[in-house]
């Protein structure tokens, strides 16, 4: 496997971890990609202590060293990748219903600021996981239950009142999944619109749909024949 080629960094959304990208990754593999999912870690003091720059921060040392890497996000694990793509050089960016920059973040729906620590995974139940995942099968329901985990209110409650990104000048893939009732698919075409980006519109695809839902084989699949098509035009 070339440097070229294991470049790919897959970055979880909040509550999750590397576990979310496995079918992804298997899609990935199968066409030569290789693809690191890091699971996102709380500081030493805790979640409660966590910030989004400690979470850059992590994603900066699993790049140490690698070069034109490409960025693939989920939800709060897409505004991660947009915050340092521009950073790392990015080579491209795949972008599955990322929680939006500042000042597209305004259109997030109203809620009361997060407590300091989530409890994500303590609380989380399979009645919970169904309504999170109706695209999903019960094995895929299951799976996920049983590995949600707390997440930092620091983090959330960050991301929520807007951060400010610096535009990557590289291809953007954005998938928009049409039943997000997390990020409302209306937030797409304005944020496609500042990233010069190809939209792929999921009909039926919850916020999580194209990660464990009954789509996610064909969204990663989607994702990859997009990455090919934006190599051959660079080597052409």
């Amino acid at each position: 496997m070339t440097k070229r080629e294991s470049s790919v960094l897959m970055i979880h959304g909040a509550g999750g971890g590397g576990w979310e990208w496995n079918i992804w990754r298997r899609v990935f593999e199968a066409h030569g990609h290789g693809g690191l999912a890091p699971d996102l870690m709380p500081v030493p003091a805790g979640l409660e202590a966590t910030t989004f720059d400690d979470y850059r921060q992590q994603l900066r040392s699993v790049l140490d060293g690698r070069e034109a890497p490409v960025l693939v996000g989920a939800s709060l694990g897409g505004l991660l990748a947009l915050s340092i793509a521009s950073e790392v050089r990015a080579r491209a960016l795949v972008l599955v219903n990322p929680m939006p920059p500042a000042p597209l973040h305004s259109a997030l729906p109203d809620r009361e600021p997060y407590p300091a620590v989530i409890p994500w995974g303590r609380e989380a139940s399979i009645a919970s996981t169904r309504r999170a995942m109706p695209d999903a099968d019960d094995a895929a329901r299951l799976y996920a239950f049983r590995r949600w985990r707390d997440e930092s209110g620091k983090v959330m409650n960050a991301a929520r009142r807007g951060i400010v990104v610096e535009m990557p000048a590289c291809p953007v893939q954005l998938q928009v999944s049409a039943e997000d009732a997390d990020v409302p698919p209306d937030v797409g075409p304005g944020l496609a619109r500042q990233l010069g980006a190809d939209i792929l519109r999921l009909p039926g695809s919850s916020h999580v749909g194209p990660l464990l839902g009954r789509q996610a084989a064909g969204a990663a699949a989607q994702a990859v024949v997009w990455l090919n098509e934006r190599r051959r035009r660079e080597s052409s």
